[in-house]
């Protein structure tokens, strides 16, 4: 069965050679036979660099400003013939309004890790490396409903520079999140880590730390690829798709998304 996934990144790709080339091998492995993922980065023109990314990231305007590029893009995926849409970043930036543009399946890496982790354990804590964005994955774990299920939340005490070197020297990572780790697990009784955003996730995955002692560690980008080849097989099975119930899911029309984006954005 083929497949044609849009992976969506909140990263300027081009500016991260390393981190692609990472990115690109893991997914490619991971995919089911027959399944293509197209990897898709921020317009170099909003974001030069990923130092930018990190300094916009902790404005909610700035945020609001730059989803509107995973709004766009993907509606030009359905449009394009894509199987299905993976907003590959934790905090899931407007995934609901996404979801009520398209009917092709809309995967949040926040989302779909956070509700997966639930198959794994009891208590899931997450380690971040962008500080500022603490408090909306606090907001998140409220949004989902997984209160219960949802534990402590910890920087890594790393700045946003320092994991994606660690993709070159991986110790300093892999030191700091073993250590953090270990303090959630022996003083919160957690046991799942979720790795905060995708590329801790996937230098841990790289160096193949998988567990720390008995406990998971999330693999965002996997876990988030096989939801949307999930969803898009029970599709096209069962005709299964998202609702169209109630002021949340409405599908707005076409033609007025396009007067008013060419009267906010003078497209």
């Amino acid at each position: 069965m083929t497949m044609k996934i849009w992976h969506q990144s909140f990263a300027q790709l081009d500016a991260l050679p390393v981190y692609r080339a990472a990115l690109e091998k893991h997914l490619r492995e991971a995919a089911a036979p027959g399944t293509e993922v197209v990897l898709h980065g921020m317009d170099p023109r909003t974001k030069p660099a990923f130092e930018v990314g990190k300094k916009d990231i902790a404005y909610p305007y700035f945020q609001f400003l730059h989803a509107n590029q995973f709004l766009d893009n993907v509606m030009q995926a359905e449009k394009e013939g894509y199987d299905a849409f993976l907003m590959s970043t934790f905090p899931d930036p407007y995934l609901d309004v996404a979801r009520t543009l398209v009917d092709i399946p809309v995967i949040g890496f926040g989302f779909s890790a956070m509700h997966t982790a639930a198959y794994l354990g009891r208590r899931f804590g997450i380690i971040c490396f962008l500080k500022d964005l603490m408090p909306h994955y606090v907001e998140n774990v409220r949004k989902y409903g997984l209160e219960n299920l949802g534990g402590p939340i910890r920087h890594i005490g790393l700045a946003y520079a320092d994991i994606h070197k660690g993709f070159e020297d991986p110790r300093p990572v892999v030191d700091a999140f073993t250590r953090v780790a270990r303090e959630l697990i022996e003083s919160e009784g957690v046991d799942v880590l979720l790795p905060g955003e995708g590329p801790l996730g996937l230098l841990l995955h790289t160096n193949g730390i998988h567990r720390i002692d008995e406990v998971p560690i999330m693999d965002g980008f996997v876990n988030t690829l096989k939801a949307a080849e999930m969803m898009v097989q029970l599709r096209r099975t069962s005709g299964l798709s998202v609702t169209r119930a109630g002021f949340f899911h409405n599908r707005p029309p076409q033609q007025r998304i396009d007067e008013l984006q060419r009267f906010y954005f003078r497209k």
